[in-house]
């Protein structure tokens, strides 16, 4: 499995990851709050602004990892060209860029043992009422880890496929993706259960 967290240093990997949570939190609720699109190009500019100060080479890793992006935001474009509520559109565009480049950099600055330990924290109410927050904690950190994990799989499929024929690859890519992913499923459920289990 990859790493997530940025191998180039920057100001925010010293910040607690608690903090960064909130403050995550707390931007995301601000932007579904805002209506305005020059607000929202304004904090877009400021995402793009806390990418850029640890330098390039940390700000086109930011980049490449909001390429997925791209079918949502021309569904968004075209359904709200055709409503006509092309502002409307800008705005929902924006606020998702913004909303996923925000939380990309808290999971490229923050390791993920230490935002395991946030979501042990918040979850110690339910462990006073005798409820076991373990798998939880687990399943969090597995679906953290492996979501670049299987975009990137779904990635050398696309070019597989390109690379036997010339047609865009479809449905015809359905399969075997699910077959990987029920693979790594089942090695990492094997892994588990060789180390005890949850």
């Amino acid at each position: 499995m990859i790493s997530l967290t940025s191998p180039v240093k920057t100001p925010w990997h010293s910040w607690p990851a608690g903090l960064k949570l909130g403050l995550l939190c707390v931007a995301t609720m601000v932007l579904f709050s805002l209506e305005n699109v020059f607000l929202h190009l304004a904090a877009f500019a400021a995402c793009i602004g806390l990418y850029s100060v640890p330098g390039y080479v940390f700000l086109k890793a930011g980049c490449k990892r909001l390429v997925f992006l791209w079918p949502f935001l021309a569904v968004i474009v075209i359904w709200h060209a055709i409503t006509g509520t092309p502002v409307e559109g800008t705005v929902i565009a924006l606020r998702l860029l913004t909303a996923v480049g925000l939380a990309n950099l808290v999971t490229m600055t923050t390791r993920l043992s230490d935002m395991v330990e946030v979501v042990k924290m918040l979850l110690s109410p339910l462990r006073v009422l005798g409820l076991k927050t373990r798998p939880l904690e687990i399943a969090i950190a597995l679906v953290v880890r492996f979501t670049p994990v299987l975009a990137q799989k779904g990635r050398d499929l696309t070019f597989a496929w390109r690379a036997r024929s010339p047609k865009k690859p479809k449905w015809q890519i359905i399969m075997p993706f699910t077959l990987l992913a029920i693979d790594d499923a089942e090695h990492v459920a094997e892994a588990l259960r060789a180390r005890g289990g949850i």
